[in-house]
């Protein structure tokens, strides 16, 4: 590889960082529920990238890739043997502690709490605005699969909110 192929190569890898960076950290965030966990993660998932090689057909490829390697990141280190035995220092209070706190933020700290499967659909459905489609080609679930994990996902964050933001 010559000097002008590293270039546009670096080139080509720097902008695909800006386009995506920070779905994949806040990707990370919602498995890793850390800041600094998360943005190590965004830097192991980039690393992934560049020594796969992978050749994308066009920015929903690069999308679905990327989502589909942080998810599987983020599962491996929440398995890791350390990850377990561990507590943040900087672990955030009980929602129930927070004074006057607006209501997405409630909704997004207990959607954290939910399992996997839910909180993740919720957050590609409602945060990034992926339609029921285009989460069912990335995660290579059926639609109805994801259709059902949205709305029992949808059923267990109205009953950890108590009914109040989701009517």
């Amino acid at each position: 590889m010559n000097n002008n192929s590293l270039l546009r190569a670096d080139k080509e890898l720097a902008e695909l960082y800006q386009r995506h960076a920070d779905l994949v950290y806040r990707l990370c965030y919602i498995y890793l529920k850390n800041p600094v966990d998360a943005e190590d993660a965004v830097q192991s998932v980039f690393l992934k990238l560049i020594k796969s090689q992978t050749v994308f057909n066009d920015h929903e490829h690069e999308k679905a890739w990327l989502i589909a390697t942080t998810q599987n990141y983020c599962k491996d280190i929440l398995k890791h043997w350390w990850k377990t035995r561990r507590v943040a220092l900087d672990a955030l209070p009980e929602v129930s502690s927070w004074n006057g706190e607006d209501p997405p933020r409630k909704v997004l700290s207990k959607m954290l709490s939910l399992p996997e499967k839910y909180k993740t659909v919720l957050y590609l459905y409602y945060f990034e605005e992926y339609s029921v489609k285009e989460i069912s080609a990335m995660l290579g679930q059926k639609e109805s699969t994801i259709q059902t994990q949205l709305s029992r996902g949808r059923k267990r964050l109205k009953l950890d909110l108590g009914g109040t933001y989701l009517e």
